[in-house]
């Protein structure tokens, strides 16, 4: 059975979030990305793979080498995902500052 790969399962792997924040402000190619990790240059290109399958990273040929670059759009489905748990936590901490100015004027 081939199961589709989506973007959670990419984010859920450490190296694959590393990897992700090393081409957020550049992209590289994937002998620069595996010289960032202590392991097999095929496991490296096994989690980019998986993150150009996600469209977490796109992939540019230029000339010999191929660039991999982050696709800012791919991570909006954790984004749309993560927003409203941000709007409940960010409402609980406002109603929480409300409570500690009316102690503190009370006192």
């Amino acid at each position: 059975m081939n199961l589709r790969r989506d973007v959670f399962q990419a984010i859920a792997d450490p190296t694959r979030r590393a990897i992700l924040l090393l081409v957020a402000s550049q992209s590289m190619t994937a002998g620069a990305i595996a010289a960032n990790f202590d392991t097999a240059r095929p496991t490296v290109s096994k989690h980019l793979q998986i993150l150009t399958e996600c469209e977490l990273l796109k992939k540019e040929q230029q000339g010999r080498e191929i660039r991999f670059y982050l696709n800012p759009q791919g991570l909006k489905t954790v984004a749309e995902f993560i927003e409203p748990f941000r709007k409940m936590w960010d409402d609980r901490f406002n109603k929480l500052e409300d409570v500690m100015k009316n102690h503190k004027l009370k006192n």
